[in-house]
């Protein structure tokens, strides 16, 4: 990562939350999670991106349900009552990330965070931040802002 990855702040370790899709381990940063809950069927909507589930009714709030199987390339979750939503937040937007299941919380030093390498290709670079190896198995800590990009220029 860089030089910050290694400083004494505050945050020399970073809390993760780890979850499952088919059989690979992601995780994001805890500090961007925003409750958990069990799968809720969404509303379609037109024209959306395959990934795009749907919405869901959040307490009076519409919210966007990413199939994160489905983002990542590893194919549409068939849902079963056993799924979770993981609502997080970024930059003033929340959104729902379908997963298999949720995993563990997790406190990684910053200095153990490894950057992709090069040889992935772009899609899979911009989504995984960083790696690390957490008892024997490698978790890969995603970029949610390429999971669900802003479109930009909208805004009437």
């Amino acid at each position: 990562m860089t030089d910050h990855a290694v400083s004494t702040d505050d945050r020399s370790e970073l809390e993760l939350l780890s979850f499952r899709v088919g059989e690979q381990e992601y995780s994001v940063d805890i500090m961007s999670v925003r409750e958990i809950r069990g799968w809720t069927r969404a509303t379609p909507l037109p024209h959306s991106e395959p990934y795009v589930r749907g919405v869901i009714n959040l307490r009076g709030a519409v919210l966007p349900i990413i199939d994160l199987s489905c983002r990542l390339g590893i194919g549409a979750t068939e849902t079963t009552e056993r799924n979770v939503i993981i609502v997080v937040q970024m930059e003033g937007q929340s959104i729902g990330l379908l997963v298999d299941a949720v995993s563990d919380i997790l406190s990684i030093p910053r200095s153990e965070l490894q950057a992709p390498p090069d040889i992935l290709s772009d899609a899979a670079h911009s989504f995984v931040r960083a790696l690390t190896v957490v008892e024997g198995r490698m978790l890969r800590i995603l970029d949610l802002h390429s999971v669900y990009p802003q479109r930009e220029g909208n805004a009437a």
